[in-house]
C-alpha cells in the first residue's frame, strides 16, 4: 500500500461512530493479558490494546498520520486523530473506523470537500526492526471501495523515499473481492503494478467473517507470508525482475490503516455500508530465539 508523506488534518466525530464507541464503553473490560509466547521466537515488541473504551492508541507505540491528499493512490478518505476513527473498544481491541463526513465537518481533500474519514497508524520513530516475525490478528471490514492494510515501510523512508525504502505488505484486501487477500513486496524495479504480489483465496465466505492472524516471517534473503499459521507465499531475490534490487535488509516500521477508495479498490457505491471497521486484536513482533536484536526502537529512524 504505497503512501506519501502525511499532512495535518482534523475530522469531526460522526453520529454512527459515536454510537459504536458508546456501546463499546458499556461492555465489560477484560483483565490485562499476559505477554504471549511462541516456540522458537522471542517477543521484541507488541500491543494487546488493553485499555478503556474510547481511549486513543498508545502514543508511546503509535503515531497517527493525518491528511486527505490522496496518499499516492487518489484515496478518498481524510485520516484523522479523532477517536471516532481510531480508539480502543474496552475489550482488548483497537478499532479503526471509516465514517462519512458532511457539511462543515467535511474539510478539504484533494478532490474537494472530504466525504470520508478514517485512520492510519504507524510505529515510525517508535519502533523498527529488521528480520523476525511480524503479525497481527485482524477482523477485516467489507464493502466496495474499502481497503484495509497491515504493512511495513523501510525506516529510511523519510530520507530515501519510496520505493527505495522498500515496502512489505503483510495483508491487504479490497472490498470488491471479499474472499481474496494480497501480500506484496514493493522496491526499486518492482513497485506499483510490478510489485511481487501473492494472493490467498477462501473456498467460501469472506475474510471479514472472522478474525485471522496474518504474518510475515522475514530472514536474510527470504520472506514468507502466513495466515493462521499456514504459509501461502515465499519470495527471495531470485523472484525479482531483471534490474530490480532486493532492499529487505534493514529495519522496517509498521503501519495499520483503513482506506476508502483509490485507484485499486475503486470508489464506494450504493452497496457500500458505512461505517466500516478494521478490528485489531493484537500486533506482535518477534525475533528468532537466540538471535541478537536486528534493529532498534527508533534508532534507525530519520
Amino acid at each position: 500500500m504505497t503512501r506519501t508523506a502525511p499532512i495535518a488534518a482534523v475530522a469531526a466525530v460522526t453520529t454512527a461512530a459515536a454510537l459504536t464507541l458508546a456501546a463499546c464503553a458499556a461492555a465489560p473490560r477484560p483483565p490485562e493479558r499476559r505477554a504471549p509466547t511462541l516456540g522458537g521466537w522471542t517477543l521484541a515488541w507488541h500491543d494487546e490494546f488493553d485499555g478503556p473504551a474510547g481511549a486513543r492508541p498508545d502514543s508511546a507505540r503509535w503515531v497517527a498520520d493525518t491528511g486527505g491528499h490522496g496518499w499516492g493512490n487518489r484515496e478518498l478518505q481524510r485520516y484523522t486523530t479523532s477517536p471516532a476513527n481510531a480508539a480502543l473498544d474496552g475489550r482488548g481491541h483497537l478499532v479503526l473506523t471509516a465514517t462519512t463526513l458532511a457539511g462543515d465537518s467535511a474539510g478539504r481533500c484533494w478532490y474537494g470537500p472530504c466525504r470520508y474519514a478514517s485512520a492510519r497508524l504507524t510505529t515510525r520513530g517508535r519502533f523498527a526492526q529488521a528480520y523476525g516475525r511480524f503479525e497481527a490478528r485482524l477482523r477485516l471490514p467489507r464493502g466496495q471501495g474499502i481497503w484495509p492494510a497491515f504493512w511495513m515501510l523501510g525506516a529510511d523512508f523519510p530520507s530515501v523515499g519510496w520505493p527505495a525504502s522498500g515496502e512489505i505488505d503483510v495483508v491487504e484486501n479490497v472490498g470488491s473481492a471479499p474472499a481474496v487477500v494480497h501480500g506484496t513486496l514493493h522496491g526499486p524495479g518492482h513497485a506499483g503494478a510490478r510489485g511481487l504480489t501473492a494472493t490467498d483465496t477462501l473456498a467460501s465466505g469472506a475474510w471479514a467473517d472472522d478474525f485471522h492472524v496474518w504474518a510475515v516471517e522475514w530472514e536474510p534473503g527470504a520472506i514468507r507470508w502466513l495466515v493462521d499459521g499456514r504459509v501461502f507465499a515465499r519470495r527471495t531475490p531470485a523472484d525479482l525482475p531483471a534490474g530490480a534490487r532486493w532492499v529487505y535488509d534493514h529495519p522496517f516500521f509498521l503501519l495499520l490503516n483503513l482506506a476508502v477508495g483509490g485507484d485499486w479498490p475503486g470508489s464506494p457505491d450504493a452497496t457500500t455500508v458505512l461505517p466500516q471497521q478494521l478490528v485489531v486484536d493484537h500486533v506482535r513482533v518477534w525475533r528468532r530465539s537466540g538471535a541478537p536484536p536486528a534493529g532498534a526502537a527508533g534508532g534507525a529512524q530519520r
